[in-house]
């Protein structure tokens, strides 16, 4: 499974920006989605993510009313649009699959076994 991210870049403190994201490859295998983001001289932490079936959605507290999540399944596609941007926000923003099933999407890393190479969203103040 390949796992690619699209858009970022780069907005005022209160804009917004939208990110994309690819799954390619063994796809069937995959039952959720999600992103995560890492600011520089910090761990990554979790973001959101969505299961392919059902309607489970899942955000972290810091970005919960701003931040959707949402998927394309024909497409193999899952978007992240996010509002009311703040300096904090900026990150590398990485999008992740998952394998695990289950009735609410997965939000620890190591739920997430495929990885993109990440994509840069930066907020100015």
């Amino acid at each position: 499974v390949q796992v690619e991210e699209f858009g970022g870049g780069l907005t005022q403190a209160g804009g917004s920006l939208s990110l994309s994201c690819a799954a390619s490859g063994r796809t069937a295998s995959i039952y959720a989605m999600g992103w995560f983001r890492q600011a520089l001289g910090k761990e990554r932490e979790f973001v959101s993510a969505i299961n392919w079936i059902g309607e489970s959605t899942r955000y972290a507290d810091a970005v919960k009313g701003r931040f959707t999540i949402s998927r394309d399944n024909a497409k193999r596609m899952v978007y992240l649009q996010m509002n009311s941007l703040n300096p904090e926000d900026t990150a590398v923003y990485y999008c992740a699959a998952s394998q695990v099933f289950g009735t609410t999407a997965p939000s620890r890393d190591y739920e997430f076994r495929y990885w993109g190479q990440g994509t840069q969203v930066t907020v100015s103040s």
